[in-house]
């Protein structure tokens, strides 16, 4: 393939990760070829190395930037105070934040066993800091006899799996629209933290929805 006027320039880091997370998210990481990337950003799969070293590196700033974005963006959340309005505004946050990135949010879940140890250790820390932040505030509350919970790391993941589980079945236009999708989840979250129990009727929001 001919490579096209001016292309050489337009080699960057964010067409290239779009192209890349667009296939990624669609075929799966070992479906996908560093060539049909460079088909997809209109180049020669050669002149992707000027960006890259490899595909595996690719997969890792993927999920590195998506981490970093999503650090960076919580840091501005007010998680202070009181337990339950702090945990109110997590969960707001996490669901608008990871609504937006659909593509992103599927990488970084289901292409974790494509990392070498290494790349999964870094990614495996970001999670860490992310997950703590709502850890603390179940534990807040837990001490506080707001919340209910027998093991707050448990709870944790529970809660994130289950606000970031709307990513795979959302979608604009449908039955429920954004505020009402977030209000039902947030009452299932409390719901969650006051019972010590993950509600069983989420599987219905998600069959009607």
């Amino acid at each position: 393939m001919a490579r096209k006027t001016g292309s050489h320039s337009e080699i960057t880091g964010p067409r290239v990760r779009a192209a890349a997370q667009s296939l990624i998210a669609r075929h799966g990481y070992a479906a996908v070829s560093m060539r049909q990337i460079a088909r997809e950003v209109g180049v020669q799969a050669g002149a992707l190395y000027l960006y890259t070293s490899d595909k595996q590196s690719l997969l890792f700033d993927l999920m590195r930037v998506h981490m970093e974005e999503l650090l960076d963006a919580v840091a501005e959340v007010d998680l202070d105070g009181n337990p339950t309005e702090a945990l109110d505004r997590f969960a707001r946050f996490h669901i608008t934040f990871h609504l937006d990135r659909a593509e992103a949010v599927f990488i970084s879940y289901m292409e974790l066993r494509n990392l070498t140890p290494e790349n999964f250790a870094h990614i495996a820390q970001q999670r860490g800091s992310y997950e703590a932040l709502l850890e603390g505030i179940l534990k807040r509350g837990h001490r506080s006899g707001q919340f209910a919970l027998p093991d707050t790391k448990l709870a944790t993941m529970a809660l994130i799996a289950m606000l970031t589980g709307l990513t795979t079945w959302f979608r604009d236009g449908g039955r429920l629209d954004r505020k009402e999708v977030e209000r039902i989840y947030l009452a299932l979250v409390h719901q969650t933290v006051t019972s010590g129990e993950i509600p069983s009727d989420i599987a219905a929001v998600r069959a009607v929805s």
